[in-house]
């Protein structure tokens, strides 16, 4: 029989979907395994084969849990809110919900002739009523407790887009979605109070097994500085500046003060003769993202005519705004210490401001400053402190001044509405009298609109605000007239608990007056928190960062048992064009998975995609290389083929008598098995998928080497355990090698995953290693566990060593175990 690798897939993909997916249900209380993807947004362009990979090995190692008796937890779903299918939809003039509808179907087909075991009964889909129902009563239940709120601020304002972005949506100055520069607007916007979370959120890091990186990046955004506040007096006014420093112990060197663009005392100590230039620096600074004045190399700034005294040393030092001093942290406004600070002495020594060394590493001065000495050290020049450790000088200083401890942090509070249709709508009612007055949950959920079309908005409003008979209504208090909130959330709302909504899935449709029966305690004991999480690193900052604040809420409700969400974070590695970029349709590399599996199905895009090399790597995409997969494959199909219990036997009466291996080969061929199923299975535990599949091409060789020496029931049990270790990879040709070739009736899926036998782990040879002053000079084959006289023994009985050795005196051996003798002279 041929591999007919497309009726073998879509036989088995049919009976899968028969029962509606129920064999991946096994129901073990005892032990379970929660294995999360990122799940997708249904753009229009589907998946490519970058996507396939982090979705392949979550599959692959479901079906090795299931295998090994866990009962395991693989759902899929669809964030289907957001920006881009609003603008996709008004650029095509339809509706965003049947433009999704065909994209999630689109996206369905696709995941599915993957053939990954997807428990689909738990699919969900955020635009679902019975979905954002949940998501509008978490919103109602931060709202109650204050730590969701209205509020003016400074917004970052995509022209294009027409919507708010949050500063984590910012990339480089640009919008994350459509690319265009980001303006900074004042802007009333609801905002959700994540920095009431910021020291657990910090610390919490510490409980999870993630890549160091994305922690540090999660450490990074958060940003908390202890250190000091003071006040600075302005001349001539009856205001003081409010500074916050981490290192008060260089306030001797303060020589100028720099104010945020958007600090309120700006223009009211802005001179009359200053007062042109800075109100035009204002207005050029407002039209800048924080990220990117942050990011700016060369610093700007204007001079304020106004002055300040410094605390420590009485004298008046010049007050200037910049943007490179943000609003949004500590206070708006720094003392500038140019001698130990970059951005302070790039900064003074563009507008030939004073720079004063006051911290020296060892204690002494410096005659010509070129740079700035950012580390701890001596003061100098600093009054009463001269010659203390900056360490312990910053406690002193602090009494002397009156300073006072603080902490601050980099993160804001989220940014929570957006001004578009495509979002869930916020059930809040503005009432003239009664105020913001929130939906009862009885009325939840409070759905979107019915709309023919609709445009975006160019006034900064959603376009909810011109759907009158939506928007008007009576306050549920008073019964005046009232208003709906307009706004609707942001992409990011459904996606911060949809782990939740896998588990609850079939309580989803449970009303939200209901909401102890919805939040079920048993099915979220059971399975939280999320064993392992795939996905990618761009989501660090945004949705991991949200999903662990909206949870953490969730544990103080006491409706999660878990403090965190996620136990394990892997991120993918990116998958890039054959031109070594990435993948992008601008670009003209992508690679459609479809286009792949008619050509060389889907198994074979599975292991190639595991192949390519570690799956935390960037790796390029090659079109040979896949073809070297699905080689391997039809050898392994050809190798059920012809020597399986129904392959055709010789009858030719000049046919030679059958050779049988030796006992001694017989016992090297069950240890190679053995060998296979403990590295296939730490590998597998370890994430390493391209170095397990490499184990079974040695093993698939050896057999078909073999197979026509083997007795019947011995080549059997050699070619089920290459199928059962091949299957989470492969399923579709491993079901039906099992199935057909070894004729076995239930689904290999169903078997247990092979246990290697420490009988056959132990090496009777091993290559032990001769080096000579830590050179090695010669590889030697012993019998294992040698004792170390014997080994040094036969070591210089070796032709070759005795050749080093000629008339030197071996000063000392250093011998280690099984591994290597040294002998140094």
């Amino acid at each position: 029989m041929r591999y007919d690798f497309k009726k073998i897939e879509k036989k088995w993909q049919d009976i899968w979907a028969k029962n509606n997916y129920k064999i991946w249900q096994i129901n073990n209380k005892a032990k379970k395994f929660y294995l999360l993807d990122m799940f997708p947004y249904p753009s229009g362009e589907g998946l490519h084969v970058g996507h396939v990979e982090g979705y392949t090995a979550s599959d692959i190692l479901s079906r090795f849990y299931r295998m090994k008796g866990y009962d395991v937890l693989h759902p899929m779903g669809f964030d289907a809110f957001g920006l881009p299918a609003e603008v996709y939809a008004v650029k095509m003039k339809t509706l965003p919900q049947e433009l999704v509808a065909k994209n999630v179907k689109k996206f369905k087909e696709q995941l599915k002739a993957l053939g990954f075991s997807y428990d689909w009964t738990k699919e969900i889909n955020t635009t679902d009523p019975d979905y954002y129902k949940w998501t509008q009563w978490i919103f109602l239940k931060l709202f109650e407790r204050g730590l969701a709120y209205e509020a003016e601020v400074p917004v970052n304002w995509c022209p294009h887009c027409q919507t708010v972005l949050a500063d984590e949506e910012v990339v480089a100055g640009c919008c994350e979605r459509c690319g265009q520069p980001v303006t900074r607007k004042k802007m009333k916007q609801w905002m959700l109070k994540i920095t009431a979370y910021a020291d657990r959120l910090l610390k919490d890091l510490d409980l999870l097994d993630w890549p160091e990186r994305v922690k540090t990046m999660q450490r990074n955004w958060i940003g908390r500085s202890e250190g000091y506040e003071l006040n600075f007096k302005v001349k001539g006014f009856d205001e003081y500046i409010k500074v916050f420093t981490t290192r008060l112990d260089t306030i001797f060197g303060a020589t100028f003060l720099v104010l945020s663009p958007e600090h309120p005392l700006v223009l009211k100590i802005a001179q009359k003769n200053y007062r042109r230039e800075v109100e035009e620096y204002l207005y050029h600074a407002g039209q800048r993202s924080d990220l990117e004045r942050q990011m700016e190399k060369e610093k700007t700034g204007v001079y304020l005519g106004a002055l300040a005294i410094n605390p420590a040393t009485r004298e008046e030092i010049p007050i200037w705004v910049s943007d490179y001093v943000l609003m949004n942290y500590g206070t708006g406004a720094i003392m500038a210490v140019p001698a130990h600070d970059q951005r302070d002495f790039d900064f003074a020594q563009k507008y030939h401001l004073a720079i004063r060394e006051v911290i020296s590493p060892d204690g002494q001065k410096q005659n010509n400053l070129e740079a700035p000495y950012e580390g701890e050290g001596i003061l100098i020049n600093s009054g009463p402190f001269n010659g203390q450790k900056s360490e312990e000088a910053r406690e002193k200083i602090a009494l002397y001044l009156n300073a006072r401890p603080a902490v601050n942090y980099k993160m804001r509070d989220w940014v929570f509405s957006r001004q578009r249709y495509w979002g869930e709508p916020i059930p809040i009612i503005k009432c003239p009298k009664c105020g913001y007055v929130p939906l009862k949950e009885k009325d939840l959920p409070l759905m979107l609109p019915k709309v023919k079309h609709y445009e975006i908005s160019d006034t900064a409003e959603s376009p909810l605000a011109k759907i009158k008979d939506w928007v008007n209504v009576k306050c549920p208090k008073c019964h005046g007239p009232a208003q709906r909130e307009t706004n609707t959330m942001p992409q990011w709302a459904g996606s911060s608990w949809y782990y939740l909504a896998y588990i609850l899935k079939p309580k989803l449709k449970t009303p939200a007056s209901e909401a102890k029966k919805f939040w079920d305690q048993k099915l979220l004991k059971h399975w939280l928190p999320v064993d392992l999480y795939i996905g990618g690193i761009e989501h660090a900052v945004l949705h991991l960062l949200y999903a662990r604040f909206w949870h953490k809420f969730l544990y103080d409700l006491k409706i999660v048992p878990t403090p965190e969400p996620f136990k394990r974070l892997v991120n993918q590695g990116i998958i890039l064009g054959e031109n070594g970029e990435k993948m992008s349709k601008s670009l003209g590399n992508v690679v459609d998975p479809l286009t792949i599996i008619k050509k060389y199905g889907a198994d074979t895009l599975r292991l190639y995609e595991m192949f390519m090399g570690p799956l935390t790597d960037p790796k390029p995409w090659s079109t040979n290389g896949i073809s070297g997969v699905y080689r391997f494959l039809l050898r392994v199909w050809q190798l059920a083929q012809n020597n399986g219990p129904k392959a055709k036997k010789e009858k030719s009466a000049k046919a030679k008598p059958r050779i049988k291996l030796t006992p001694k080969e017989r016992y090297e061929l069950e240890q190679l098995r053995h060998k296979t199923i403990k590295k296939v299975t730490e590998d597998l535990e370890a994430l390493r998928f391209n170095t397990a599949i490499s184990a079974l091409m040695e093993y698939s060789n050896r057999l078909n080497f073999v197979s026509r020496l083997l007795e019947k029931k011995e080549w059997q049990k050699h070619l089920a355990t290459l199928v059962i270790l091949l299957s989470p990879f492969a399923p579709h040709l491993s079901e039906e090698i099992w199935r057909s070739v070894l004729g076995h009736k239930n689904s290999i899926q169903k078997e247990k995953w092979p246990r290697a036998s420490s009988r056959y782990l132990k090496e009777s040879e091993i290559a032990f290693i001769i080096q000579i002053n830590g050179k090695m000079r010669q590889t030697l084959k012993v019998k294992a566990d040698l004792d170390e006289e014997a080994i040094k023994k036969l070591a210089l009985a070796q032709p070759k060593v005795k050749k080093y050795l000629a008339g030197q005196r071996v000063k000392k051996t250093i011998f280690i175990k099984n591994k290597l003798i040294n002998f140094v002279i």
